[in-house]
């Protein structure tokens, strides 16, 4: 029914109004909040058909929480090129480093109940880790959170990637010359982050991902959530990850998609990489950080994890293309945090393998979008700034062009 009137109301619009009334912010003054959403949703939706019509995705799904209810949601394509199944609501992706707001999460949860502390020392976490210059000795479980350990970005994930064991490489890191002393800046890791994991398994005596589940995926009715290899193949519906070449000639199609094999190193640090998890569990999280679950995640828990610690200027560098409202970035406690368009939008994205993630809410509008891909395209990373531009009545732009993607 509300569909149908937002159409209904729109066409009458664009009928009865000058093409320089018709505008986000004139639909704002001459409709209900309610019916605006709807609209915007709508548009939203038209946006995401030109985008899969480029060929850009295999599978895709994209879901939208407003006022704590799913008012969207949708999803493209099939599980695999050639032959797979119609990509549903239940379809498993891999969401990559999403995989740490549920670390943070569980962190700030721990930290309510009394059994970590943020300054617990790194050296308690991991005997073994060890930076240069006995920077171990100043690390602390707030300084690993927010990526502030001192070493360049992505220490060692070439290590992890050939196959070592995260405990073999973390007193190899004494070897890597640091970049700024323990907490003076920011630089993104994978395997040091992952002692979230060890901190949470050491304060509650059981494993982090029984843990995860447990206290997150039962309660939040994450049904298919799941960690790692066998995790994500433990149902018979899962998106594979696909890849394919780019012509270096842009007047030629691009290569045909192709079926990657799932690689395992990323699982083997699960607190940064680990999840699974499908458009309908991820949902069900995203009411959760948007503060409609607090049985499950209390708003104090939240609102330390959601907090900015260091700024991240090169993130605003990075995503100026394809979101070009965005202002400044930093890093909280396993989040990103944008002003974007002068509002405060909590992130992440997630990027492994053939996958790719994104989240991105508004907590004063008390909305959000999450967006998960069979593929890396870059046109994947419009389609949240595209919602936040919506939702904030910016002016409309075409996202399908070829420069909205980069």
């Amino acid at each position: 029914m509300l569909k149908s009137l937002a159409g209904t109301l729109a066409a009458l619009m664009a009928t009865c109004l000058p093409a320089a009334q018709a505008s986000p912010a004139r639909l704002a003054q001459l409709a209900s909040p309610e019916v605006v959403a709807s609209v915007q949703e709508l548009r939203l939706e038209a946006g995401l058909q030109q985008a899969v019509q480029t060929g850009d995705f295999v599978g895709l799904a994209v879901a939208v929480v407003r006022k704590g209810e799913v008012t969207f949601i949708r999803t493209y394509g099939e599980t695999q090129i050639g032959g797979g199944e119609a990509v549903t609501q239940d379809t498993v992706f891999r969401i990559a480093s999403l995989s740490k707001g549920f670390a943070s999460s569980m962190v700030a949860i721990a930290v309510a109940e009394g059994r970590l502390s943020l300054d617990a020392p790194a050296t308690g976490i991991a005997p073994e880790l060890a930076l240069a210059g006995g920077g171990e000795k100043s690390l602390t479980l707030a300084h690993i959170l927010s990526h502030r350990t001192g070493l360049p970005p992505n220490a060692y994930d070439n290590l992890l990637e050939g196959g070592a064991a995260p405990a073999e490489i973390l007193p190899m890191l004494r070897k890597v010359k640091s970049i700024c002393p323990v907490a003076g800046c920011y630089a993104y890791q994978n395997i040091t982050f992952d002692l979230a994991g060890r901190a949470l398994s050491d304060a509650y005596g059981m494993s982090y991902t029984g843990l995860v589940e447990q206290r997150l995926f039962r309660p939040l009715n994450m049904h298919t959530a799941s960690f790692g290899l066998e995790g994500l193949k433990r149902t018979n519906n899962w998106a594979r990850p696909h890849t394919r070449r780019h012509q270096s000639d842009a007047s030629l199609p691009p290569h045909p998609w192709t079926v990657l094999e799932v690689r395992a190193p990323y699982y083997a640090v699960p607190a940064s990489g680990g999840v699974n998890a499908s458009i309908l569990d991820m949902a069900q999280w995203l009411k959760a950080q948007l503060r409609h679950r607090p049985d499950v995640l209390a708003p104090d828990a939240l609102g330390l994890v959601h907090a900015p610690q260091v700024g991240t200027p090169g993130e605003t560098r990075r995503m100026r293309g394809a979101a070009p409202a965005l202002r400044a970035s930093h890093y909280g406690l396993g989040w990103r945090v944008y002003d974007y368009a002068g509002h405060k939008v909590v992130a992440h994205g997630g990027s492994v393998d053939g996958y790719g993630a994104q989240i991105m809410f508004v907590p004063e509008l008390d909305t959000g979008i999450v967006v998960l891909s069979s593929t890396r395209t870059t046109r994947l990373w419009t389609i949240a700034p595209m919602f936040l531009e919506l939702t904030f009545g910016l002016p409309p732009r075409d996202w399908t062009a070829p420069g909205a993607a980069r």
